[in-house]
């Protein structure tokens, strides 16, 4: 089976990853705050509020790694991958409450209070250097990750980053990516102050970025409801999942099929199939223990269940009726 969803699992990967991000960001928030204290600049208070937002986001990531990593036990059959979307959730909503909400109050409030109190613009551009290189260290990491995934499921980079079931690498490659692009708002913000010596230009910078980071925000809580509600993967993952029963020896063919994510890169299955033959009852019921168990070698496959019956006419799974 080859998909986003049928290889080994890459926490430690994704661990790698979201622990550059924290060291970065955290990095990037002292020096902008230090900044955004000594100019007054509203951009730079923005981003300030941006990388204090992500630093702590990184602590959530963290914290959904390591639960959502704790494999089935009795009480959780299917293990705790959920969880990972439920902080990394958690994480999203601390992005558009602590970045995007105060970088928006922030830049209004500029804008009407007409202030103009940025006047070290080398410290203010030499600060924006600074934290683009680091945020750039923790970009460079997440992308790798995800050009490395991409090249094995066969997708393209950007589907890949969407489509991913590992929310805390889409949530360090978006936070990133969101970083980079708000730094250059505020550069450009804050270049215009300069030229025109006008304030507005900085207090815009500094509702653009809140903007930005809202829009991030929605995406990342959108993609990690999908998965929370069930979600069921690609066309790609159900056919590769149906062409791998039907690889299991003694399966003539394959009726059903019903794949959900219970955790990054982790999948429940239920199906349906004819076996070759005509055994007993006891017989076939040992013979799909087996199958089963055959399934769940792959890494992928936190639990399979496998019938004979056959499914309910139009029902999504039913093999005769995907397209």
């Amino acid at each position: 089976m080859k998909s986003s969803a049928t290889a080994p699992a890459t926490g430690g990967d994704s661990f790698r990853t979201v622990v550059i991000a924290f060291v970065a960001n955290f990095g990037v928030a002292v020096a902008k705050t230090v900044a955004a204290v000594i100019t007054g600049s509203a951009s730079l208070v923005a981003e300030a509020a941006h990388s204090w937002a992500d630093t702590g986001n990184e602590i959530f990531l963290l914290v959904a790694n390591k639960r959502g990593s704790r494999g089935p036990d009795d009480e959780r059959p299917l293990g705790h991958g959920r969880e990972t979307y439920f902080w990394s959730t958690l994480a999203a909503v601390g992005l558009f409450v602590a970045g995007a909400a105060v970088s928006i109050w922030h830049g209004i409030t500029s804008l009407f209070a007409g202030e103009s109190s940025t006047e070290n613009y080398a410290m203010a551009y030499g600060v924006l250097v600074i934290a683009f290189v680091l945020e750039g260290v923790s970009f460079l990491q997440s992308v790798r990750q995800i050009r490395s995934e991409a090249a094995e499921y066969k997708r393209d980079f950007l589907d890949q980053a969407l489509q991913t079931s590992d929310p805390t690498l889409r949530a360090v490659f978006a936070e990133d990516t969101a970083a980079l692009i708000g730094l250059v708002i505020a550069g450009v913000g804050i270049g215009l102050h300069q030229l025109t010596g006008n304030a507005a230009w900085d207090a815009m910078g500094s509702i653009l970025v809140g903007i930005l980071l809202a829009i991030v925000a929605f995406v990342l809580i959108d993609r990690n409801r999908r998965f929370l509600t069930g979600e069921p993967g690609s066309r790609a993952l159900w056919q590769a999942v149906v062409d791998r029963i039907e690889e299991l020896p003694g399966v003539a063919s394959v009726n059903f099929v019903r794949i959900e994510f219970v955790g990054p890169k982790q999948i429940y299955v239920v199906a349906s199939v004819d076996l070759v033959g005509d055994a007993v009852e006891s017989s076939i019921a040992r013979t799909l223990r087996r199958l089963e168990r055959e399934l769940e070698t792959n890494k992928a496959v936190v639990d399979a269940v496998l019938t004979v019956a056959e499914p309910d006419e139009g029902d999504i799974g039913d093999v005769n009726q995907v397209t």
